[in-house]
């Protein structure tokens, strides 16, 4: 029986928080960006080989190719052309390069991957040579197994039948490695139909390396569409049921269970959530500060060193960019917390990211101030939103990097939690969430909206403020 989508969510999310996740990446990953699969890859060879355009086993048919040609140049030269070229990283490569992976198998010649990773200022270690596995990148976020090769080196790739039957002579130490993740590792399968020509290699080489010694690991298949009426269609499609059913049933001889999907936008979904669950502990806070009114600065420091006191306190993590008043008496409270526990370590529970002011060459000052304020909101499960306001041509107007902040948020599927009460950019901010609630906390309607009404009352404590934030947080881990 197949496994629920909040069960692997469970599973797999402890095994982020622990260091313990790996992802093994197939070609439906890159189809969405733009990629072809197999069956268009290699048309032109079926058809120079007049063989059935419906056939599965392209494996056999890139060996044919190269033995009527006596060399596999074409097939070298539809790789260069197919995988090189110009193509961007989906939305669901966006949302894995933001969490905590750090190592990724890939039977992919493509450079996607690698490509988001970077494009969120991650170092990747890619790995597509057995000679490259003896060398480490420092300081590397991903280390990227590509063990099917790499676009680049075409006449290196693994293609035609005889690369795959002799691939633990040319590329053993792929093997090597590649059991040692499977045995201290769960593995989420992704990009897999688990009917591509070359996955029974795969599972094969799989199965032989872990034998006894497995952890379970995960893929994420869809369930196919029945068809309307009745007839052949509806006949292949109760052919083709039962034999993903089959699938399914012999996918656990290898330790993997089946999360079933209907629609593959689900697999969006899924992410976003494994992304807001394993970054819920990280708490960014926004807010600056010139004019303090409607609550007064008084009130405005202590709300905001209570909140700093709860983040730690309440074992969760601060991430801040030391906004003008508000950012200091936060960070203040939450290093005070700190000092306070004898197993308080700074580095772990708070991430301090003061404002660069002289940007690289080629970039404006407003650029680099987004790319800054995307960085850490990544990184975040919610982000507070306390007054919001600064000087300008000698007069208060609202910060703009405060909303900046909040679309960034927003555009990121991350909790916002503003103090309506503290007014300016803030109170704007509540007024957004609280008329479209159900876009922010879609499960938990009804306790988000009596928690942020308590968010927009000047008479509420700083105790019972501080309390509907942590609730809103509660209520965006469990939106997944």
């Amino acid at each position: 029986m197949p496994t629920s989508a909040p069960t692997f969510c469970e599973q797999y999310l402890k095994a982020l928080e622990e260091g313990g996740a790996a992802l093994f990446a197939g070609a439906g990953l890159s189809i969405p960006s733009g990629f072809v699969d197999w069956k268009t890859l290699l048309a032109g060879v079926v058809a120079d080989l007049k063989l059935d355009p419906q056939t599965e086993d392209f494996v056999a048919v890139a060996q044919y190719h190269v033995n009527e040609q006596a060399g596999r140049g074409r097939i070298n030269q539809i790789l260069i052309e197919e995988f090189t070229r110009d193509a961007r990283p989906s939305r669901n490569h966006q949302i894995l390069a933001r969490l905590p992976i750090e190592t990724i198998w890939t039977t992919n010649y493509d450079t996607l991957i690698e490509d988001a990773f970077r494009a969120e200022y991650k170092r990747v270690d890619v790995k597509h040579r057995q000679d490259q596995l003896a060398l480490s990148l420092p300081r590397r976020d991903l280390t990227l197994y590509k063990m099917h090769g790499d676009a680049s080196s075409p006449a290196e790739a693994v293609l035609t039948k005889e690369d795959y039957e002799t691939y633990h002579q040319t590329r053993r130490l792929f093997s090597y490695q590649l059991q040692g993740d499977l045995v201290s590792k769960t593995f989420l399968f992704l990009g897999f139909s688990f009917s591509d020509p070359n996955i029974d290699y795969v599972l094969g080489r799989i199965r032989g390396l872990m034998g006894q010694n497995r952890r379970e690991h995960y893929c994420i298949m869809k369930t196919l569409d029945k068809p309307k009426g009745k007839g052949k269609a509806l006949a292949d499609y109760e052919y083709n049921r039962r034999r993903q059913e089959l699938r399914i049933g012999d996918l656990k001889r290898y330790g993997i269970q089946a999360v079933m999907i209907s629609e593959y936008s689900e697999i969006t979904t899924i992410l976003e959530a494994l992304s807001r669950r394993v970054h819920r502990k990280n708490v960014f806070v926004s807010g600056s500060a010139h004019d303090y009114e409607p609550l007064g600065q008084a009130r405005v420091e202590g709300l905001s060193r209570a909140l700093g006191r709860a983040i730690i306190e309440r074992g969760y993590k601060l991430t801040s960019g030391f906004g003008k008043g508000v950012g200091g008496w936060v960070i203040l409270a939450a290093m005070e917390a700190l000092y306070r526990d004898a197993r308080g370590r700074v580095d772990e529970r708070l991430t301090l990211r003061p404002f660069p002011q002289d940007p690289p060459e080629g970039m404006s000052r407003a650029a680099m101030w987004t790319r800054y304020r995307e960085e850490m909101i990544s990184q975040a499960g919610a982000a507070v939103f306390i007054t919001g306001n600064k000087v300008h041509d000698g007069g208060v107007i609202a910060g703009d990097g405060c909303y900046e902040e909040f679309q960034i948020a927003k555009a990121n599927g991350r909790a916002p939690i503003p103090v309506g009460s503290t007014g300016h950019v803030a109170a704007q901010i509540w007024q957004e969430v609280y008329d479209d609630v159900a876009t922010f906390y879609p499960e938990q309607t009804a306790a988000a909206r009596s928690a942020l009404q308590i968010l927009n009352e000047p008479a509420a404590t700083d105790a019972a403020i501080v309390d509907a934030v942590f609730k809103l947080i509660d209520l965006s881990g469990r939106t997944s």
